[in-house]
């Protein structure tokens, strides 16, 4: 006892002349800010009359390919977790000499426990000291559900992961930043690691529960912990004793940053797993007119969560190589799009097959990839079964030269060219009348490229062969007519 107290004189400084803060005032502080669903905002719930700013960017590019196609990136948008808001508190704290005083009446106050639950509650966090591990994950959602937040919405589990990230930030930028400014480091080392080892219990509680489906929490708390460890604490200058205790906090920090590694890539898994097993496929698929399948918007929606995780590693951490969520993401893409691929031959109709293929694949590029080859690929080939029996009516056949398809013709076309002609148009058309291409971009590209192909093809046709003119019996077949009722094509 005597050789920590004094040590304690050497954390004293100017700043502690600062008369102490009334309690509360952090804590109200840090719930100005709120981390929901992967994004900061604004709390409704306030009492310092702060307001939390946005830290979500989104970057949206634009690309055209050569069909007209564009895409849109979504997910490009990054969680910084409040970082101006925090660093605004946490040098709050610093300038009023806050945490050096918490880390003083830790280690001289007599009841360590005590300031640790004090610092806990200015966080808004004290809750995780009556964490237990061992308890199963009911009884611990059942505590979770008890924990006093600000306010309770559907995603009051997602709001209590944002609790403690902002907690947790605080306390790891915290303890850096007085590890700097003092000469007891072994006693901020001390202070730092009772504060994080309270704060990961949580972890090791809430892994269970999370695994449930709550697979955004679990990316937010691992683009939190993973890309400080393990040598937040390492590159620290202090004595022997405050480099091992500091070596241990990293080493705290590296098993849960694995323990949600492991915990996402098993999330993950079980997603494929009811994917596959999902009986909506069978049910939807042949009655959704080729529209992009619900499945595949919560695959996307799980891939952005890995990319907003991804991209809020590296504002953490700008040396960090985030290998693992690499990974993950791009073998989720490609399961993605083998997943469509099998089931896609759901279809009786190749058309609908392809057009499924098509609208669900340009979703894929819109929201996470970009640009793809594949949204070429299934629309040349949607074209090809739709249109192709129009097209060989006419006597004309495609052929590829330099990779451009065009349209050879012969003279020796049968009178009735036009007739089959119109008669394969429209069948093609009322069968597809009512089908489904949500995104208005490849609709419009869509029909651009049927117009391009089909109806510049027929009005060609009629212009090198005006005997077949006559078989243009009034308006409803002209060229022109065709092109108008193409813009009414798949509004579902």
């Amino acid at each position: 006892m005597a050789e920590r107290l004094a040590a304690v004189p050497e954390l004293s400084t100017a700043s502690f002349t600062v008369p102490s803060p009334p309690r509360g005032l952090y804590r109200d502080l840090v719930r100005s800010v709120v981390v929901s669903g992967g994004l900061v905002r604004p709390s409704p719930y306030s009492q310092s009359g702060h307001s939390g700013s946005s830290g979500n960017s989104t970057a949206s590019s634009s690309c055209l390919t050569n069909s007209g196609i564009s895409s849109r990136s979504a997910c490009d948008a990054t969680t910084d977790f409040g970082a101006n808001e925090l660093t605004v508190i946490t040098h709050r704290m610093f300038s009023d000499g806050y945490i050096e005083r918490m880390v003083q009446a830790f280690e001289s106050g007599g009841d360590p426990s005590r300031e640790l639950e004090k610092w806990l509650f200015e966080l808004d966090v004290e809750w995780v000291l009556q964490v237990r591990e061992g308890h199963g994950p009911r009884r611990q959602l059942q505590f979770l559900f008890q924990v006093q937040l600000p306010y309770k919405s559907a995603s009051w589990l997602q709001e209590l992961v944002g609790r403690w990230i902002l907690a947790f930030i605080i306390i790891l930028v915290s303890i850096k930043k007085v590890a700097f400014t003092v000469q007891d480091t072994p006693a901020v080392a001390r202070f730092g690691k009772a504060s994080i080892s309270a704060m990961l219990v949580f972890v090791d509680a809430i892994i269970p529960v999370l695994k449930e489906g709550k697979l955004q929490a679990m990316l937010d708390m691992y683009a939190c912990v993973s890309p400080r460890a393990p040598y937040y604490f390492t590159t620290l200058v202090g004595s022997p004793e405050a480099h091992i205790i500091f070596n241990e906090i990293d080493g705290l920090l590296e098993i849960r940053g694995n323990m949600l590694s492991e915990a996402i890539s098993n999330t993950m898994e079980e997603v494929r797993t009811l994917m596959e097993d999902n009986d909506s496929w069978a049910i939807e698929l042949p009655r959704g007119g080729g529209d992009v399948h619900r499945n595949t918007r919560c695959m996307v929606d799980y891939i952005v969560s890995m990319k907003k995780a991804r991209a809020s590693t590296q504002n953490s951490a700008p040396r960090h190589d985030p290998v693992y969520l690499d990974g993950l993401i791009d073998d989720t893409m490609d399961y993605l799009k083998d997943l469509l691929l099998r089931k896609s031959e759901l279809f009786l109709d190749p058309s609908l097959r392809y057009l499924f293929l098509l609208n669900n694949s340009y979703f894929i590029a819109q929201v996470v990839s970009g640009p793809s080859a594949e949204c070429e690929k299934y629309m040349d080939s949607h074209l090809d079964v739709s249109w192709g029996n129009a097209v060989s009516s006419l006597c004309c056949k495609p052929k590829s030269i330099f990779g451009t398809t065009v349209l050879c013709c012969w003279k020796w076309d049968n009178t009735s060219s036009v007739a089959k002609f119109q008669s394969a148009f429209h069948k093609t058309y009322q069968a597809q009348q009512f089908w489904k291409v949500p995104d208005p971009q490849l609709r419009c590209a869509l029909r651009k490229n049927i117009t391009k192909r089909i109806v510049s093809a027929y009005r060609n046709y009629l212009e090198e062969h005006p005997e077949q003119q006559k078989y243009v019996i009034d308006g409803n077949s002209s060229p022109e007519c065709l092109e108008e009722l193409l813009t009414e094509l798949f509004e579902g």
